[in-house]
């Protein structure tokens, strides 16, 4: 990486020994860089291990924890898959899922319920990240933000059905609220 380069919060960096990571602070001789495997790092800005993927906002000013906070939940959202864990409930921990099909000549499928809840929790996720793009679009009439937040908000109630295999409630699909205030 060129030594003079002054890249910014935002930048996604390959490191060749920690791998895949974005700089999510800026310190006078430092990138903080937050790599996928291995947490936040304090990374010298002349380390020849750093290749420059995508640059952004090229600044040499440090941000505060609040700034950071804000840039690595931008960033997490943009690597896409990569959110928050969400425990899986106690009572379900080393469980299985059967699908039996009618006809009982034909073999069933057990999936780990941990396998199952890993791709609801994915695609809540990937739900959530769509709720922001459409949210953010400059382009779609507030009319037309309206209409699909409710399509989204009806895929979360078609899902609440799964709300049991989560430990905690706060992580749970929340569809249209009945009782609506005029």
């Amino acid at each position: 990486m060129n030594e003079n380069l002054q890249l910014g919060v935002g930048t996604r960096l390959q490191h060749t020994q920690l791998g895949p990571g974005v700089i999510v602070g800026i310190r006078y001789a430092s990138y903080l860089i937050s790599f996928i495997n291995h947490g936040i790092k304090e990374i010298d800005k002349t380390d020849s291990h750093l290749e420059e993927i995508i640059p952004e906002n090229v600044t040499v000013e440090i941000e505060t924890h609040s700034e950071i906070e804000s840039s690595l939940l931008k960033i997490l959202r943009m690597w896409n898959g990569f959110g928050e864990v969400v425990p899986l409930g106690d009572r379900w921990i080393g469980g299985t899922v059967s699908i039996q099909p009618a006809d009982k000549t034909l073999k069933a499928k057990e999936i780990p319920i941990a396998d199952f809840f890993h791709k609801i929790v994915m695609l809540r996720d990937r739900l959530r990240v769509l709720e922001q793009s459409i949210n953010s679009n400059k382009k779609l009439s507030d009319e037309d933000k309206v209409n699909m937040q409710q399509y989204i908000t009806r895929c979360y109630g078609s899902l609440t059905t799964f709300n049991i295999l989560f430990k905690n409630k706060e992580h749970w699909f929340v569809g249209e609220k009945s009782g609506k205030e005029d």
